[in-house]
């Protein structure tokens, strides 16, 4: 089959070539893949880490091309979204039938590509703060790929949404549009105390978020884009009459059970037009090394979607 592989020495570090097709376990289908969307823990991190040839990638979505062996998941000629710690990058790829979401079909496979990583963190990143009626939920970084899907999900379950970014003016339309009810360039200018937050830069913004909650709220750690660790100052966590009890967690996406139903809740809601992709960038698999160019230097917010010519 034919992959973009790593290779160091290649522009972007990879490559276009071909790679042996997956042989899938009894539990796994095998999905000819449509689309994949960029992430860019695969970009900053694995590109580095990961051995030449290497078929790296996530998230994918296609049409199952053979079913799962013992009977479970989807029969062939299914349209899914897919989830899996690699091998998104490739025109096959085997995966397991719990990380198999159904998707419509007709629907637009490429916006649906973007939903496995970015749409689930969202999703599960809000399930941890709890019920969000009422609520009011801080959301950083709310222009990248899982900002944009946590402020839509957290409108649409009807919390009072605060988006942080960088560039608060040039982002206030397309943020408000998204569902935002207040736009601020930092988690400190938030006009209220928060319920939640969905905390995806890390570092010291996420020291500043964690001093936003009000009493019980929770910050969900799910981004570590800044690259530095968290040095709270002495006092900060301590509990006190007027904040007491809040939380601090983090989640493994791959650790989650029944992310297969969500998968497939994501991506119906996407292909009805409830949810915006945030697509910002898309092009062919030969322009893979300009993607990941643009996402490291930090010229992409939203998704990269590559699409797999047949």
């Amino acid at each position: 089959m034919r992959a973009l592989l790593v290779d160091r020495s290649a522009p972007g570090r990879l490559r276009l070539g071909t790679a042996p097709d997956p042989e899938p376990a009894p539990h796994q289908a095998l999905v000819r893949v449509a689309a994949t969307s960029l992430n860019y823990g695969e970009a900053a991190f694995g590109l580095d880490s990961a051995p030449d040839r290497t078929v790296l990638g996530w998230d994918a979505a296609g049409v199952v091309e053979r079913a799962a062996a013992d009977g479970s998941g989807p029969a062939v000629g299914t349209p899914v979204v897919t989830l899996m710690p690699a091998g998104a990058w490739a025109e096959l790829r085997a995966v397991d039938t719990g990380l198999i979401g159904v998707a419509p079909a007709g629907a637009d496979l490429a916006a649906l590509a973007t939903v496995p990583v970015a749409g689930l963190t969202a999703l599960r990143a809000l399930h941890r703060v709890g019920p969000l009626l009422g609520r009011t939920v801080l959301v950083t970084a709310a222009t990248g790929g899982v900002g944009r899907y946590a402020v839509q999900l957290a409108r649409a379950a009807g919390a009072y949404v605060i988006a942080s970014t960088g560039a608060p003016e040039k982002n206030r339309e397309l943020l408000e549009r998204l569902g935002a009810h207040e736009v601020v360039g930092a988690s400190g200018q938030a006009s209220r105390p928060v319920d939640g937050v969905i905390e995806l830069v890390g570092g010291p913004q996420l020291v500043e978020a964690y001093e936003t909650l009000g009493e019980g709220g929770t910050l969900v750690a799910a981004g570590h884009i800044a690259g530095k660790g968290e040095d709270f100052p002495f006092g900060a966590l301590f509990g006190d009459q007027q904040r007491h009890d809040r939380s601090l967690v983090t989640f493994f996406l791959l650790g989650c059970t029944g992310l297969g139903r969500d998968l497939g809740w994501l991506a119906h809601r996407v292909a009805a037009g409830e949810l915006d992709p945030g697509i910002t960038w898309r092009g062919s698999w030969d322009d893979a090394a300009q993607a990941v160019d643009a996402l490291l230097a930090g010229r992409l917010h939203g998704k990269a979607v590559l699409t797999f010519d047949a």
